[in-house]
């Protein structure tokens, strides 16, 4: 099993940054895992925003790409979401992902993220 806590989320201005952080436990999630960042905002389905793969190789969706970064550290075998420039439409309750296989995939209860305008 693997638990998934999520912290850094909170209420920002437009333009505001946030980091997000995802630290694992149960596992070492850097093994052979892809770790990543969804998001799910009011009204809508929940959303690919990044990952990392084990080798370290990032992707960012589109609507992000350019603010956000996402990165990790293996020895607190923790993730991060670094969000610059942010905007209302980013605000969205924001969910750390560890997926091994279809019958091996993990959620955090999610952090909410608010943009005021």
């Amino acid at each position: 099993q693997v638990q998934l806590v999520e912290s850094g989320g909170g209420l920002v201005q437009s333009g505001g940054s946030l980091r997000l952080s995802c630290t694992a436990s149960g596992r070492s999630m850097f093994s052979t895992a892809l770790m990543g960042w969804y998001r799910q905002g009011p009204g809508k389905e929940r959303e690919f925003v990044a990952h990392i793969t084990s080798g370290g190789i990032t992707v960012h969706a589109d609507s992000v790409k350019g603010r956000f970064t996402i990165s990790k550290d293996k020895d607190k075998n923790t993730i991060y979401l670094q969000m610059n420039s942010l905007k209302p439409e980013d605000t969205a309750v924001y969910y750390c992902n560890y997926f091994l296989n279809p019958r091996d995939e993990w959620w955090g209860q999610g952090t909410q993220v608010t943009v005021s305008s």
